[in-house]
């Protein structure tokens, strides 16, 4: 095995970097391959009229919908997958099929239960889960694009090192390289592809070893690269450009921007965690989450405009940066595009839910721009990182966008700050809203 513990740690710690480099390269190679197709189509709707934007969002979802419960079988349960379960658990004898819990929206499930046995991770679902994320991506549903590149690296990965016996022993370094990677050329940002994967395994308490964080930072830098040499825009991330006014400004923005865009979020991810878990039939799923959806979209098209309510968010974000309008306008557009994404969710869109978590984040943190004087790209950009640090639990993925983006260092700082107050306020939030849940459930309240 790659991490036999009789090799010297610096031939360990070499082995993985090339596995991690190798499956960083195809990896991400692949990952970009199926964002750039998700964006040209994506572009394509946003050029048609304001109808097609409530319309097409549907249509993608039952089409992935269609995809994973038709073709692939899947069983209409998606609760999350328990630790101590494997992935292949229940796995059917066709490739095409999607075994109990598979089946779902959630694409970090596999990423996250297969960690420290990535060579157990269930490649061969890929291809159809592929066109799930390409019909509910697309075609303007409010979901994202970083769980589908972490999951189709991953997945590469695994098939290259799998297939040919000559390179199985990089299976899981490459496994790691490329789910990284694929993060990395999302974002043009190496570190951020290094810490999703790092925080994802910790989910599943997998030690941190020099072999794995070769695997991580070589797949990272490999992703970043491949965005550098193509020149790719396939995330449009807010840059601060002008630095707080003093201390009490930049400590404002920390406090007020960090705690509620880490409320806002967190909220949107027990919503979404409590969505995944509904236990109906897919076809009710699909009715009840797609009229929310069409509900939804209708009144952020009244209350901003109908390309806000299109996509992972960036019309969103383009909105609030043209046009002027009052922090109840933004903090409405916040609930409203939340309230959206755990509708696709319930829906059965496949999909992530880092992008729509940085456009919440972003609109959450324009709330106080003008009562505090801060900048407003200051405050998307500081609301941003807080919505992943609050909302998906990624603190360090947070810090290393806050580093990437750049801008003055006063904006990074307070950047990093507000992470810092996003996560507290995120986990606070998380606990009340458990703790209100169970005391529902004594009481019979909730089921």
């Amino acid at each position: 095995m790659v991490n036999n513990k009789q090799y010297p740690l610096l031939t360990r710690v070499s082995t993985w970097t090339v596995g991690g480099l190798l499956g960083g390269l195809v990896g991400s190679l692949t990952a970009v391959t199926l964002t750039q197709a998700i964006k040209q189509i994506l572009d394509f709707v946003s050029g048609l009229g304001s109808l097609w934007f409530l319309l097409l969002p549907l249509l993608g979802i039952a089409l992935a919908v269609l995809v994973l419960f038709g073709l692939g079988k899947g069983v209409p349960v998606q609760t999350l997958v328990p630790q101590d379960a494997t992935v292949d658990q229940h796995l059917k004898q066709t490739w095409y099929s999607f075994p109990h819990d598979v089946a779902r929206a959630d694409l970090t499930g596999d990423v996250v239960n297969t960690a420290g046995a990535e060579e157990r991770f269930p490649w061969e679902r890929t291809p159809l889960r592929a066109l799930a994320i390409l019909s509910t991506v697309g075609l303007g549903a409010p979901m994202g694009t970083e769980s589908p590149a972490a999951h189709i690296g991953v997945a590469t990965g695994v098939w290259l090192t799998s297939m040919n016996s000559g390179l199985r022993r990089f299976v899981r370094p490459a496994a790691i390289g490329g789910g990284a990677a694929g993060v990395s050329a999302l974002m043009g940002i190496p570190l951020v592809g290094s810490f999703f994967m790092f925080e994802l395994s910790q989910r599943r308490q997998i030690p941190l070893t020099p072999e794995r964080a070769a695997a991580m930072v070589a797949g990272g830098v490999v992703g970043w690269g491949v965005n550098f040499i193509f020149k790719l825009n396939l995330i449009r991330l807010v840059v601060p450009r002008v630095p707080p006014a003093d201390l009490g400004d930049a400590v404002a923005a920390a406090l007020f921007v960090g705690a509620i865009a880490g409320v806002i979020t967190s909220l949107s991810s027990e919503a979404i965690y409590w969505a995944r878990g509904l236990q109906i039939r897919p076809v009710t799923r699909l009715l009840f989450g797609s009229l929310a959806m069409l509900v939804l979209a209708i009144v952020i098209s009244q209350v901003a405009s109908p390309a806000a309510a299109l996509g992972p968010g960036g019309g969103a974000i383009v909105w609030a940066e043209s046009v002027e309008t009052t922090p109840y306008h933004l903090l409405a557009v916040s609930l409203l595009r939340a309230a959206l994404t755990t509708a696709a969710v319930v829906a059965g869109g496949c999909g992530g839910v880092f992008v729509p978590f940085l456009a919440i984040g972003d609109l959450a943190g324009r709330v106080f721009a003008a009562a505090f004087g801060v900048p407003s790209d200051l405050a998307g950009a500081a609301g941003s990182a807080a919505g992943i640090a609050g909302g998906y639990r990624l603190p360090l993925t947070a810090m290393a966008m806050g580093l990437g983006v750049g801008g003055p260092a006063t904006a990074t700082l307070t950047c990093l700050a507000t992470v810092g107050v996003a996560s507290l306020s995120g986990l606070i939030t998380a606990q009340g809203v458990n703790k209100l849940s169970s005391i529902l459930r004594s009481y019979h309240i909730l089921r």
